[in-house]
């Protein structure tokens, strides 16, 4: 039995390659906006019921649970955080805007700008272990 050329083509094949483009999201939370592709987006919704929460939140999350007395649910730690966000949002002055984030990283900074002091005696001298790099 001979097959002619018409019938040995097999039909093209569909390749579905995930989408790659990223857009912006905003963290139901905290208010920070993200950029994630769909994908990523789409598995956080399922994770957080169907919110998007920044990375952060979702760390901060997963500390509620661990950090709880008794055993809670991921959808109760989210509760806590989106009620501990909206708390702090409601106390910062009515002119200021500042989202969490922001005041952790501005926290961050002023703690890096400022240097550790080191212990000092009575006479005010700086009390230096022994072994240490300075050269004395």
């Amino acid at each position: 039995m001979a097959i002619s050329g018409s019938e040995s083509q097999l039909p093209p094949l569909k390749v579905v390659v995930p989408s790659t483009e990223a857009e912006f999201v905003k963290c139901e939370s905290c208010g920070f906006t993200e950029e994630c592709t769909p994908e990523y987006i789409s598995r956080v919704r399922e994770k957080y019921h169907g919110l998007w929460i920044c990375g952060l939140c979702v760390e901060a999350v997963k500390d509620e649970v661990i950090r709880s007395e008794r055993l809670i649910t991921t959808e109760e730690a989210l509760n806590r955080h989106i009620s501990f966000c909206k708390d702090f949002r409601s106390s910062s002055p009515p002119n200021e805007t500042e989202h969490p984030i922001s005041a952790i990283g501005r926290l961050f900074r002023r703690s890096l700008d400022s240097p550790r002091s080191l212990p000092s005696t009575p006479s005010g001298e700086v009390d230096v272990p022994p072994g240490s790099c300075f050269i004395e």
